[in-house]
């Protein structure tokens, strides 16, 4: 399936979830609401902060939301983020990987993103989730797991 990724200072392009895995054997994706909120700014420059510590791993890092491209670039600019963010308007990988919650609450639909966090192989399967997360720690808590610091 095809995404759209935005890259620090780069315009905004096209390129295929499953070839995305295959930059290194295992591969970190994050879902979270919304681009330039203070949560979401936080989580995203922990990952930033620490992209290089994973890459040297061996482990490449994805933020993805629902934000249009022009919101991921503003977002990375504005932050210095060095993390790539993926833009899923259509809401396919949120669907995919179940983090996108829709509820009825009094006659009104109610929908948002659970902020969530997926280790995967080469492959896509998934080796290790972090569900409904707090963007505080969070980060630091992957890489004590991971064994990473």
């Amino acid at each position: 399936m095809k995404v759209s990724v935005s890259l620090l200072n780069q315009e905004p392009e096209e390129k295929e979830f499953n070839k995305l895995l295959q930059k290194n054997p295992r591969t970190i994706i994050y879902f979270y609401p919304k681009d330039d909120t203070p949560w979401c700014t936080i989580e995203a420059k922990d990952f930033s902060d620490t992209y290089i510590e994973f890459m040297q791993h061996h482990i490449s890092v994805y933020g993805i939301s629902k934000d249009p491209d022009k919101a991921h670039c503003n977002f990375i600019s504005k932050h210095g983020l060095s993390i790539p963010l993926i833009s899923d308007p259509e809401l396919i990988l949120h669907k995919k990987f179940g983090a996108w919650w829709e509820k009825n609450m009094y006659g009104k639909k109610i929908q948002w993103t659970i902020r969530s966090t997926f280790l995967l192989d080469q492959k896509g399967k998934i080796i290790k989730q972090w569900n409904n997360v707090k963007a505080k720690w969070h980060v630091e808590n992957i890489m004590k797991e991971l064994k990473l610091q």
